[in-house]
């Protein structure tokens, strides 16, 4: 297989810091903010998009994790069987909250729809958005990132691979065909 690197530490630490500076202007604020990352990865950009609206806004911003497999339509799970709530963790109860789902990569968008139907058994949020590191394309699903790191169109049969230095001791982005 061949890899070839389309972001490197530098980049995504400045694509992070944009998408922290977007949703402070979209937001106008991020008192109402809850974030919630999508298991893994989505976790650990979450997290670093707090720690940043910390250090500029001099506010913390809960981070919770959410746990989609169980409600992936394309997994083959028994309907039958009810989720398992404890693999995923909310900071504080976000009904009337403003809820951030961070993933790292939006590709079909059967994920996202997953990571909606398990927001809403934590509570009914106000609003939900999505922030995204990257966005390669081939929707399945109508479904859209208010928040884009990098636009990376690639063909379906290559696969975008995210790593971080929180899980795999470094952090980039390359595409493997």
């Amino acid at each position: 297989m061949v890899e070839t690197e389309v972001i490197d530490e530098v980049t995504m630490k400045r694509i992070l810091t944009r998408m922290t500076y977007e949703i402070i202007e979209r937001n106008k604020g991020i008192e109402n903010l809850v974030l919630v990352g999508i298991k893994t990865r989505g976790v650990y950009i979450a997290k670093r998009i707090s720690e940043r609206l910390h250090q500029l806004e001099g506010l913390e911003l809960p981070v919770g994790e959410l746990d989609t497999t169980m409600y992936r339509d394309d997994q083959g799970f028994d309907p039958n069987v009810k989720p398992d709530l404890t693999k995923s963790s909310m900071p504080e109860n976000i009904a009337g909250k403003h809820v951030i789902l961070i993933d790292d990569v939006l590709y079909t968008g059967r994920t996202i729809r997953a990571a909606l139907d398990a927001v809403m058994d934590f509570g009914r949020p106000e609003k939900i958005s999505l922030a995204v590191l990257v966005d390669r394309g081939h929707r399945e699903l109508p479904i859209r990132a208010d928040y884009v790191g990098k636009n990376l169109p690639t063909a379906a049969t290559e696969k975008v691979v995210v790593e971080m230095v929180e899980a795999d001791k470094q952090d980039r982005i390359y595409i493997q065909k």
